[in-house]
């Protein structure tokens, strides 16, 4: 146990959509997380009105502890809301202890495994013209992977000229020479997920993410019988409970837990290690800032099933020219070369942020809400 204490726990809501972490304990010693739950930041920050009260004058070094007590210490447990606020204050604190003793997190949970970390970017566009230019744009960037939409419509039962559609727009990204993963957003009902997996399983797919929703088991489960292509899912659960019937079930071949939402780097290296077991990948789901994509590399250079790395650049939702280097220093460190992301050597999260840079965006507080979707019907679509 060290001598430190919490001293404060502070929360910025950053430009375009992100909730940063700053924990500082009385000896001056800090650290940064990111807690973004993208269309309820404010609900977030208000979990760290209880987190202060419970934690200042706690040991920051006893993260596993303080991880317990946010988690069960309020009876009622779980959910998007508490578990991103209780995943950002995690990262602070293992950015913190790293940052003291002068080690990367991925020092800490036993060393690396992998000297750079493959990644992809989100692209989009509607016809095939479109996602060829913003696949280009993404090579161009050092990508050589990327994902995009399925489809935006959201109908039971598929037509020939709508798969032709989905296809077009897959061989137009792969034309410029990236692999490509399509994200069904669970958007696609039962039938028409099974019609369209089958057609799409020639293309050769990095992953079908999400082509139904984790909580549709069964169906999962019929899907990936039909077809051999690897289903991704898990963006959407949180803790090492919630991903336990998902891999038992044998319904997914690659987990994305995303590490502001699903508990933090210590609960995603336990989701992982549980995942291993089963001969499942890890690939973290990371739209978000520099932070959030700081920890993901952590749990990357750490965990030998880990495949690949989602990153969001300046163009993913239109972000207003805010990309996830705006705030980092270091920029090097985020930075893809040949389609990977170098390992962080800096201590902690391995990514330095300007607090002065943040402090000041934080005085135009977002109010970032997820836009609503309403396919040709009018009926509403999933994200």
């Amino acid at each position: 146990m060290s001598s430190r204490k919490i001293a404060k726990i502070e929360t910025f809501l950053v430009p375009p959509r992100w909730l940063f972490v700053r924990v500082e304990s009385d000896d001056g010693a800090f650290g940064w997380g990111e807690a973004s739950l993208e269309g309820w930041a404010e609900a977030v920050e208000g979990v760290f009105e209880v987190y202060r009260d419970r934690f200042v004058a706690a040991d920051p070094f006893n993260i596993e502890d303080i991880w317990q007590v946010g988690f069960r210490g309020g009876f009622y447990r779980g959910g998007a809301v508490i578990m991103s606020a209780l995943s950002g204050l995690e990262q602070a604190l293992w950015d913190l202890k790293g940052r003291v003793l002068g080690l990367p997190v991925w020092q800490m949970l036993g060393g690396k495994v992998r000297d750079r970390v493959r990644s992809y970017a989100w692209i989009g566009g509607d016809r095939p013209n479109e996602i060829a230019a913003a696949a280009e744009v993404r090579k161009n960037q050092g990508f050589t992977a990327v994902k995009m939409n399925a489809t935006a419509e959201l109908d039971w039962i598929g037509t020939p000229k709508a798969f032709d559609e989905v296809i077009s727009r897959v061989e137009a990204a792969k034309a410029q020479g990236v692999d490509v993963g399509l994200d069904f957003h669970g958007r696609v009902h039962r039938p028409m997920a099974k019609q369209l997996a089958r057609v799409l399983e020639p293309l050769g797919l990095l992953f079908i993410e999400e082509p139904l929703l984790s909580e549709n088991l069964e169906g999962l489960r019929e899907i990936a019988g039909l077809v051999s292509s690897p289903i991704a899912l898990g963006e959407r659960l949180y803790t090492r409970w919630e991903f336990k019937p998902v891999l038992a079930g044998g319904v997914v071949d690659i987990i994305q837990p995303d590490l502001s939402h699903a508990g933090g780097i210590l609960e995603v290296r336990k989701i992982a290690a549980m995942a291993e077991a089963y001969d499942i990948a890890v690939a973290p789901h990371c739209p978000l800032g520099p932070l959030a994509l700081g920890a993901c590399l952590q749990i990357a250079a750490c965990t030998p099933n880990h495949a690949i790395q989602e990153m969001s650049l300046g163009i993913h939702y239109n972000t207003g020219g805010h990309d996830l280097l705006n705030f980092c220093t270091n920029k090097e460190a985020l930075t893809p070369i040949d389609g990977c992301l170098p390992v962080p050597e800096g201590p902690g999260l391995g990514v330095d942020i300007d607090e002065a840079a943040v402090r000041e965006a934080d005085k135009d507080r977002h109010r970032w809400r997820n836009p609503v979707w309403r396919t040709s019907d009018g009926s509403f679509a999933e994200w």
